[in-house]
């Protein structure tokens, strides 16, 4: 009886067990709600972007620079990075842009808060460009500012996308050090403005970015095509953040068409830089009122 009894308990708990795992395997993951990527995903992707970089002279200079400035992988999964971008024009330059933003690298979003009034919001969902309340009016075109200070507070690990195109150029001398000069142009069908290219200055001891050079060619701007005239801009200070290094501030200079440095036209501070890996996926919805954006001139 005992062996009989022993027996019966022993079926139960195996029956008991396999509808257990049974259960597990029949339930589905839940959906992934953080912005901030899982570890399987980035080291993936940034293995791709490995293999891609690897193929150019110019993609290899600027990978080096990504492994200067923290590595590709930590850029990733560090998650949403929220920072303050002042852009403060010289008198008669342009018009100021001051805003605290929450950028998702990973899948290419961002939020923006007015400092002065943080009540007024702009960004890009990922599909749609809004600003809200609807009734906002801003003195620039937040369409196309939405991803400016993105693309200029993420140099150079933003260079590790798809659709770019990294190629070396002859080596110059800047403010007394030696540097790697590496043109970055764009895909035709990748963002508003495929015509936009970027000169980058890395020194080649360091692998740091000190500067770049760029233009502006967004249509709105510039309807029958061409493009501003270069600008320079420095990519001066450091603070590193989770083990990441930003610059503390940009000064902008007119390139003249003769190769040196021209007015002095703008002064940048980044500050307030700190990562939210705890950030929702629905922080980067369009809040209720929203006025998503049907053109580039809005």
């Amino acid at each position: 009886m005992k062996t009989q009894y022993l027996a019966i308990v022993l079926a139960l708990l195996v029956s008991c067990t396999a509808k257990q795992e049974t259960n597990v395997e029949q339930t589905p993951e839940p959906p992934y709600d953080l912005v901030k990527p899982k570890a399987e995903w980035v080291a993936r992707r940034v293995q791709e972007a490995s293999t891609r970089l690897s193929q150019t002279e110019g993609g290899q200079i600027v990978w080096k620079s990504m492994e200067y400035h923290g590595g590709l992988e930590k850029w990733w999964s560090n998650g949403p990075v929220y920072f303050r971008f002042n852009y403060q024009p010289k008198p008669g330059t342009g018009v100021v842009r001051d805003t605290y933003e929450l950028a998702d690298y990973w899948s290419s979003r961002t939020k923006h808060q007015r400092v002065a009034n943080s009540s007024e919001q702009y960004g890009f969902d990922g599909q749609d460009f809004w600003y809200a309340p609807d009734s906002a009016e801003f003195p620039y075109n937040t369409r196309f500012w939405a991803l400016t200070p993105y693309y200029f507070a993420g140099m150079p690990f933003v260079f590790a996308d798809e659709g770019i195109n990294l190629t070396k150029e002859e080596d110059i001398e800047y403010e007394g050090s030696a540097y790697h000069v590496v043109r970055v142009t764009f895909g035709n069908d990748v963002g508003d403005a495929p015509d936009d290219y970027y000169v980058l200055y890395i020194n080649q001891t360091t692998s740091r970015l000190a500067a770049i050079r760029y233009i502006v060619s967004y249509p709105a701007y510039f309807k029958d095509g061409g493009h501003s005239q270069e600008k320079l801009m420095t990519y001066e200070g450091e603070q590193k953040v989770e083990g990441i290094t930003f610059p503390q501030v940009h000064r902008t200079f007119m390139w003249e068409a003769d190769g040196t440095i021209g007015d002095y036209v703008t002064d940048i501070t980044l500050s307030d830089v700190e990562y939210r890996p705890d950030t929702r996926q629905s922080y980067f919805d369009q809040p209720q009122g929203a006025y998503v954006m049907k053109g580039l001139a809005e």
